[in-house]
């Protein structure tokens, strides 16, 4: 749990309204950004962390104005930068349930080098980067997870970068919960939230979410009701790796070193399907790998690794600071110690 001395039992039961804040929601109709705060209002309430309990972190960009609709603690922090308020917030307030927010630019460009020092730090704190493929705030331009080619008002001609893929890159930099999951599908999204918060590290979750007035239908060919079923592979630990429809089911197998998608029924069952194990670094490596339209897209927890917090460590050490200086001493104290000196 992200609250390591709250006694839940002994706390009223709480309700999703009592995280919500009197703000009006300036999101553009439609944005998939209203269905993701209204799921994680709804999680906060069913894991039963009151408000004032409670910190939300974000930087700059449409999705970073989440602050303001959670009736909870709350920064809206500069471009890229939430990773560095959030991990000074857990190291100093420990017992704080910490959940940042951040989105595809705002992650992943001026903020790029500071979300890979959180992930490999392993700070304790729900992540999310709300991954709409393209900078909504401003009006349009590319991103760092558009698609080569993506014509945008900063791309006429088509973009030439090659896009960051989010899990890869958090993977990369040794995140020990990565997940996936999208704005319109309600109860994965709470599911994958609630396992997020129960991890004990920096938990990782990536969600589709669909700007529908610069890059509408983004992910459609993914996630829509009627394509999901065979273009989304929904994890669970522990299960074959099969998805498709009802009257036409697939499988993942393994293809020398490689993963292929196989139609079920007499030559493939599901013994033959790859299961997943969450724990098993090298399936994760895998499924980061794998994207539409040649894969199914993995959704749910890829991977979840037990390691110790950075803000465990952080304040061990600090405990023994002050033992070996003799005790809680003062700020002026330590100021004043060690090798000074004084300026005639």
């Amino acid at each position: 749990m992200k609250i390591e001395e709250t006694n839940l039992e002994e706390q009223p039961q709480l309700k999703k309204k009592d995280f919500m804040s009197d703000q009006t929601i300036r999101w553009c109709p439609g944005c998939g950004d209203y269905s993701i705060l209204s799921q994680v209002q709804t999680v906060m309430a069913e894991i039963g962390v009151p408000p004032h309990q409670t910190a939300v972190v974000s930087g700059i960009g449409c999705s970073s104005r989440f602050p303001y609709y959670m009736n909870t603690f709350g920064f809206h922090t500069i471009h890229g930068r939430a990773p560095a308020f959030a991990t000074a917030l857990k190291c100093v307030n420990p017992e704080l349930s910490v959940w940042m927010v951040t989105g595809d630019g705002d992650g992943l460009s001026i903020g790029g080098n500071h979300l890979a020092h959180l992930l490999r730090r392993n700070v304790d704190l729900v992540a999310m980067l709300f991954n709409n493929r393209i900078y909504g705030l401003t009006k349009g331009q590319y991103s760092p997870t558009s698609e080569v080619g993506k014509k945008t008002k900063s791309t006429p001609l088509g973009s030439l970068d090659t896009p960051f893929v989010p899990l890869k890159f958090a993977m990369g930099a040794r995140g020990s919960f990565l997940a996936r999951s999208v704005d319109i599908i309600a109860k994965h999204l709470r599911e994958t939230l609630k396992r997020a918060e129960a991890h004990s590290g920096t938990s990782f979750v990536e969600i589709y979410q669909n700007c529908n007035i610069f890059n509408d239908k983004a992910f459609s060919a993914v996630v829509d009701r009627k394509e999901r079923d065979e273009h989304c592979l929904f994890l669970e630990h522990g299960q074959p790796m099969t998805f498709g429809a009802k009257d036409a089911p697939k499988g993942l197998v393994l293809d020398g070193l490689r993963p292929k998608v196989v139609a079920m029924g007499e030559e493939y069952t599901e013994a033959d399907c790859i299961v997943h194990d969450e724990k098993n670094p090298f399936i994760a490596a895998m499924l980061v790998e794998l994207d539409h339209p040649q894969y199914p897209v993995p959704m749910g927890v890829l991977y979840c690794e037990d390691r110790p917090t950075y803000n465990g460590a952080f304040n061990d050490q600090v405990g023994l600071a002050k033992e070996l200086a003799g005790g809680q001493g003062t700020l002026e104290d330590l100021l004043y110690s060690g090798q000074t000196w004084t300026v005639e």
